[in-house]
């Protein structure tokens, strides 16, 4: 499932800066580069489905509405060959927490469907050793 599509992606920081991230040819041709931009949406899509498969089932029937941001943040960042600037970091680590708060379940989604089945691991656990005081040990302390 795509949460971010490449007209995201302009709509959001604009053409001139994708071709700026994205021409990486040896000599610039001015134009971005679409297949960069889909294998990166693509890494993008797969890390919020890891996130996402903890509390809900996927492929998710429609987009929550908080995940296109957060897709959009989290490819950009991944386009910057080399260091990206402040914001685009302090964007990307919160968009990260958003994710793990939505792993939590701090942050619901509204979306339709089934959460995955949870193991019900959580019951009391017994152990079969040997009772350390019984009767027959403690008759001197009575």
């Amino acid at each position: 499932m795509t949460y971010a599509t490449q007209q995201d992606l302009i709509d959001r920081y604009g053409e001139d800066r994708l071709i700026a991230l994205t021409d990486r040819a040896e000599t610039p041709t001015g134009a971005f580069d679409t297949a960069l931009i889909a294998r990166v949406l693509a890494d993008t899509d797969a890390l919020i489905d890891g996130y996402l498969m903890a509390r809900y089932a996927l492929p998710l029937a429609v987009v929550p509405p908080q995940l296109r941001p957060l897709a959009e943040v989290l490819g950009y960042y991944d386009l910057h060959l080399y260091e990206p600037d402040e914001k685009a970091k302090a964007d990307h680590k919160l968009a990260l927490d958003s994710l793990k708060d939505i792993a939590k379940g701090i942050i619901q989604l509204e979306v339709g469907g089934a959460e995955p089945d949870v193991n019900d691991a959580g019951g009391v656990t017994t152990t079969d050793r040997d009772r350390p005081f019984t009767a027959s040990n403690l008759k001197s302390f009575i």
